[in-house]
């Protein structure tokens, strides 16, 4: 039995040292390849990118600019200028928005929190277009607003607002005159605005995570589209990961700004511009697996590995304090 139990752990050890240092080239400290348009890996409590690849370059971000609605949202819903329970009335330019939306009609009625919860899961459209209408009596002053608080937060000048959602030039009162290239956000500047809307608002991440929303009143069910969700259970789920938006456009591709959790330590990665939906996600475990391997001291991979059933079974087993 102590022989058998020796080899158990012996078998353990070599499984640890193989996922700690030898699975793939990011647990050994090199930068992963990178396979999108844009990236960047941030650590969130000291700032500190760790990857930046074209980081600094102003790309269509689709409907990861909804993060800037969701902190305007946040900060007047603080401040008590607007409240959770407000019900708001759907007014015609919502209703035909375009593009990933909840098919809202004329006059339909929803709460704030209703509506705010449809912008975190699903980056419905129609949604976002409310909220900014009931925020800012229009959606061109709440564009005015988001392109402010920009400024005031430290984003660079390459990032600009033209609308409260994921359809161009709404707000700017210019789409189709030439005069505007709709909204620009940088990889940087998105780590950067994800970032402060975690820090000033870590409730967010209430919201971000949920795997599945129900419109009160509806036969509506909004399916998160954050694969990388645990809850999901699914190929691309990630342990740790609670956040943050995806979005798509025809320009760019797919995108995520991504958040997880290990051991107190956070990690924020903008993936920008991949070929498959998918793929962002792929992009993103590369990000998370490096970041982790860079900032996660050996004894907490170690506590991380101690959960896996072989070296779970090895390390409980009575027969192991007589070895």
């Amino acid at each position: 039995m102590k022989k058998r139990w020796l080899i158990i752990l012996c078998i353990g050890l070599v499984i640890f040292v193989g996922t700690v240092l030898f699975s793939n080239t990011e647990r050994l400290g090199f930068k992963p390849a990178i396979n999108a348009q844009a990236v960047v890996l941030m650590e969130i409590d000291t700032g500190r990118i760790l990857v930046n690849h074209n980081g600094e370059m102003p790309l269509p971000p689709a409907s990861m600019s909804n993060l800037m609605t969701e902190l305007i949202i946040l900060e007047d819903l603080k401040a008590g200028r607007i409240s959770w329970d407000d019900e708001v009335a759907i007014s015609e330019e919502a209703s035909t928005i375009g593009g990933v939306q909840l098919s809202l009609k004329e006059g339909d009625v929803l709460t704030v929190r209703e509506l705010f919860q449809s912008v975190a899961v699903y980056s419905a459209n129609d949604a976002a277009m409310a909220l900014a209408e009931h925020a800012s009596g229009s959606e061109k002053a709440f564009v005015q607003r988001m392109n402010a608080k920009a400024k005031e937060i430290g984003l660079s000048s390459h990032t600009r607002f033209s609308s409260a959602s994921a359809i161009d030039g709404r707000g700017s009162g210019k789409a189709g005159s030439g005069q505007d290239e709709g909204t620009r956000m940088t990889a940087r500047d998105t780590a950067l605005l994800a970032a402060h809307l975690i820090d000033h608002h870590p409730d967010v991440l209430t919201a971000s995570s949920q795997t599945q929303l129900k419109i009160v009143g509806r036969d509506l069910y909004l399916s998160n589209t954050n694969w990388m969700l645990p809850s999901l259970r699914g190929p691309y789920s990630y342990e740790g990961t609670d956040g943050l938006k995806t979005g798509y456009n025809e320009q760019l591709g797919y995108c995520f700004t991504g958040t997880a959790e290990r051991h107190g330590t956070r990690l924020i990665a903008v993936v920008m511009g991949t070929p498959t939906k998918e793929a962002r996600f792929e992009e993103t475990r590369k990000l998370f697996e490096y970041g982790f391997s860079k900032t996660l001291s050996w004894k907490e991979r170690l506590g991380d590995w101690m959960t896996h059933p072989v070296a779970a079974e090895a390390v409980t087993h009575e027969s192991f304090s007589r070895l």
